[in-house]
């Protein structure tokens, strides 16, 4: 028998639903997890031998769990997490589920060895409600000092049903049951127009709502930020403001995608009206083993109760738990659990805001808060069936991995991200000198696609997206098929790569460090109207952020979109489909990546545009770092994964930045500003840039290497290129940046 690798562990992830001592496939060969027949569930112990023989003479790894069950392992009680059924829909928005994860979560960190983790794992998975069971160990495997280096799978390869439609899935395992060599399997297309077409003004939006990648950070995010668990793994450094500034970007992204496509900003869902829009996911649990519940149009909210899941609140309960929250916020003070003042205008006033809001075990005054976001997510998601009269399982907004795919979340985080919003306008606005860098002036600003020679295009601030197709591999997550790869493509939104080249003039006679902070936003409304500040500012996207060094006098800083501090690698995502193809080997090559999976897809960095070009600013400012950096932090490990620090934060570190998320816009405007070029001091600038559309469908293009270095890049930029065709640096004066997490 062999002894436990760590990368073991991550077997028990794979094909969730198969029997434990089903075989695994890792990198080098096949993997068997061993139990003795008094180890199975009761259902099987009868069959046993006949069922463990099955496998008893192909090669492979072999790890006998069954020695390794101790009596004090075998003795953990499973009773409160077994209240949530093998087969119901699980969500970490309904209180008896996030508890029995929550419990599970607590035995796996609990656990004294890595040994001990994967015998006990594998025995629990059997008994378990499976996504319960995928939730509570992954973030385990996340939390856990002796696991935490782990890089998790994907969960679109845990879950693939909950991304792919029920007959793609069909389809994709009919063709890997037919041929069984993975040399000879093709991938099965995705239509673009799976769930609706442009009839419904809505289904505009599709290629944003159920974008995989979009999906799979909603997911990820609520992984390393639980709402409930043990107290160190809730508790991570600005939490409560990470809830917020993430969801307002997505929320600031998907109002700028919707104006790209010719559609009003979206509404807030009101308590009392109809809604309008329906959505009918087309996917299949393979938990439930039924279809997502659709919602028609113009359902509207009403009590909930649910015997099924102990649910039962009213509309009224939420509405109360809104006032109460708009409450504090206008006294500025919150009230903890004895009645005592909680200061929400300090710097940690966000923080407690967002633990309320959400909310998460942190909340100062759950009995009187509520639990606005949770309880929201849950009435829409039962909406169809809120009394069980119809035995109906919860619809996506049920689930962090499904739930943005439905146009109603993005009318619920406005009923969210409102509540932050009037918290910011009760703080004084900036003040321009507070909003200046001494010394530092901003004297140019210009962005230019690149080729896949990296040379500059002609067209300078001009931006380029089009559909792509790429392939997913789902075979880790389909149960009971032939193994080797089973791939689906699907098209999703992407751009050529581009870079800023920002100009900088620093008088202070001394070498500086600042914070570069990056910012996009439309400069017309939804009556095609000049935008005021007070306007633009809710719709600002923030791209990067990162520190760079400033010589004294003039200097120039290049910064490439590959480099976002907002995005997560192409590659963490999709296959890359000219390197990786169907065959055994590529398909070891694709589980050797690593999946760090916290952070915005890079080919969703940009928002569509248009065929004829949809006008934006581009905005950059230099804050000071030293007054920005933040003690003991450090530099990221060599060989940590890349994640999308801006919205993601850094694991077992300290935000990045020491200040409010959003700045300098996270705030009201100033008295007499009305406009992006009245509000900007001498560290900051704004160019007018468009992005362009393109409608064929690119295949195969793979984005920039992420391994070409940023100084690297520059130049060879500069060597080879002529200035009309280069990122127009300055030869003598390039900075070298330091991407700083």
């Amino acid at each position: 028998m062999s002894a436990i690798r760590k990368s073991d562990l991550l077997s028990l992830l794979y094909r969730i639903r198969e029997p434990v001592y089903y075989p695994k496939n890792d990198l080098d060969n096949t993997l068997f997890i061993e139990l003795s027949p008094e180890y199975l569930p009761r259902k099987y112990q009868t069959k046993a031998p006949q069922i463990l023989s099955r496998f008893g003479e192909q090669d492979g790894r072999r790890i006998d769990i069954s020695s390794m069950l101790r009596d004090d392992l075998l003795n953990i009680k499973l009773d409160e997490v077994q209240t949530v059924d093998r087969r119901d829909q699980f969500s970490l928005f309904v209180p008896k589920h996030h508890r029995a994860a929550n419990k599970l979560l607590e035995i796996f960190l609990g656990l004294k060895s890595v040994d001990d983790l994967m015998a006990f794992a594998a025995y629990a998975r059997e008994r378990v409600n499976p996504a319960l069971f995928a939730y509570a160990y992954s973030a385990a495997l996340l939390h856990r000092p002796d696991t935490k280096n782990l890089m998790l799978p994907p969960v679109s390869e845990i879950f693939p049903h909950n991304f792919v439609d029920a007959q793609t899935i069909a389809e994709a395992k009919e063709s890997a049951d037919i041929l069984s060599s993975p040399s000879d399997r093709v991938a099965i297309e995705i239509p673009q127009d799976l769930t609706g077409n442009d009839r419904d003004m809505e289904h505009r939006l599709a290629y944003f709502r159920e974008d995989l990648g979009i999906n799979l950070h909603h997911w990820h995010w609520h992984l390393v930020y639980p709402l409930d668990g043990p107290t160190a793994v809730v508790t991570k450094d600005r939490r409560g403001e990470l809830f917020y500034y993430m969801h307002h970007q997505v929320l600031a992204r998907y109002n700028v995608e919707r104006m790209c496509n010719g559609l009003d900003m979206v509404k807030r869902l009101e308590w009392d009206e109809a809604i309008e829009e329906a959505y009918f996911p087309m996917l299949n649990s393979d938990v439930s083993g039924r279809d997502w519940p659709s919602r028609p149009a113009n359902l509207r909210l009403t009590d909930i109760n649910r015997p099924d899941l102990q649910l039962s609140f009213s509309i009224d309960d939420l509405k109360r738990y809104e006032e109460r929250i708009y409450e504090a916020i206008h006294r500025k003070v919150a009230l903890d659990a004895n009645g005592q003042n909680i200061e929400l205008l300090n710097e940690q006033g966000i923080d407690v805001l967002g633990n309320m809001v959400e909310a998460s075990i942190l909340t100062p005054n759950a009995d009187y808060y509520g639990n606005l976001h949770n309880m929201g997510h849950s009435a829409i998601a039962y909406i169809h069936d809120p009394k069980f009269q119809y035995i109906q399982s919860a619809a996506v907004m049920s689930e962090t991995m499904t739930a943005m795919r439905d146009p109603v979340f993005y009318r619920w985080h406005k009923v969210i991200d409102q509540l932050f919003v009037e918290h910011k306008h009760t703080l004084t606005p900036y003040t321009a000198e507070e909003l200046t860098f001494g010394g530092i002036q901003v004297t140019g600003l210009e962005v230019c696609s690149y080729n896949d020679q990296q040379i500059c295009r002609q067209d300078r601030n001009v931006l380029q997206t089009y559909f792509m197709r790429s392939d997913i591999d789902m075979s880790r997550g389909l149960d009971f098929t032939p193994r080797g790869p089973i791939l689906v493509r699907v098209t999703h939104l992407s751009h050529d790569e581009y870079a800023f080249t920002i100009r900088v003039n620093n008088t202070t006679g001394r070498r500086v460090i600042g914070t570069v902070r990056i910012f996009i936003a439309p400069v017309v409304n939804n009556k095609r109207l000049p935008t005021t500040l007070a306007e633009q500012k809710t719709l600002m996207i923030e791209l990067d952020r990162f520190a760079a060094e400033l010589s004294p006098g003039a200097s120039t800083i290049v910064r490439r979109s590959i480099d976002s501090g907002v995005t997560i690698p192409f590659k963490q995502i999709f296959r890359d489909l000219n390197a990786n193809r169907p065959d055994d080997d590529s398909y070891r090559e694709f589980d050797s990546f690593n999946y760090c999976g916290c952070g915005w897809p890079h080919h969703m960095l940009l928002p569509k545009g248009s065929r004829g070009g949809f006008d934006m600013e581009l905005f950059v400012m230099i804050s000071d770092y030293s007054q920005d950096k933040v003690q003991g932090n450090g530099e990221p490990a060599l060989g940590e994964c890349k994640t999308g620090m801006i919205i993601c934060g850094l694991k077992d570190k300290f935000y990045p930045d020491r200040k409010p998320m959003g700045y300098p816009f996270d705030r009201a405007i100033r008295t007499g500003v009305n406009t992006l070029q009245n509000f900007m001091t001498p560290n900051m600038f704004s160019v007018p840039v468009r992005i362009m559309h393109d409608d064929q469908v690119r295949l195969g293009q793979v984005l920039a290497d992420q391994s070409v270095s940023i100084k690297d890049l520059n130049q060879d930029l500069v060597n080879a290129a002529p200035p009309t065709t280069s990122f127009g640096v300055n030869r003598a004066t390039i900075a070298n940046n330091r991407a700083t997490a």
